[in-house]
């Protein structure tokens, strides 16, 4: 009769690899709050929002960077609510 000693150990081993590589993520705790989960939202004056508009309204219509500000625009409100108390 053949030992699957071999296997289990295979197995053991890359469960501790995968547990070792996904906690190495893990950066606050559980509950996704602490000063790391938040991202700075960063401040523009309005001149600079004003010229980014402009900017904005020049490109045409349907532009991938339109879009990319869009999404931008999403991420800084969801920091912005996340770093509130």
């Amino acid at each position: 009769m053949m030992s699957n000693a071999r296997c289990w150990k295979l197995q053991l081993a890359a469960l501790a690899i995968g547990t070792s590589l996904m906690s190495g993520c893990a950066t606050v705790g559980s509950d996704g709050r602490g000063p790391e989960a938040c991202p700075p939202v960063l401040g523009y004056s309005n001149e600079f929002q004003a010229r980014a508009a402009e900017e904005l309204a020049r490109l045409a219509d349907g532009s991938a960077i339109a879009e990319m500000l869009s999404d931008y625009a999403v991420m800084r409100e969801q920091a912005r609510l996340c770093s509130r108390p």
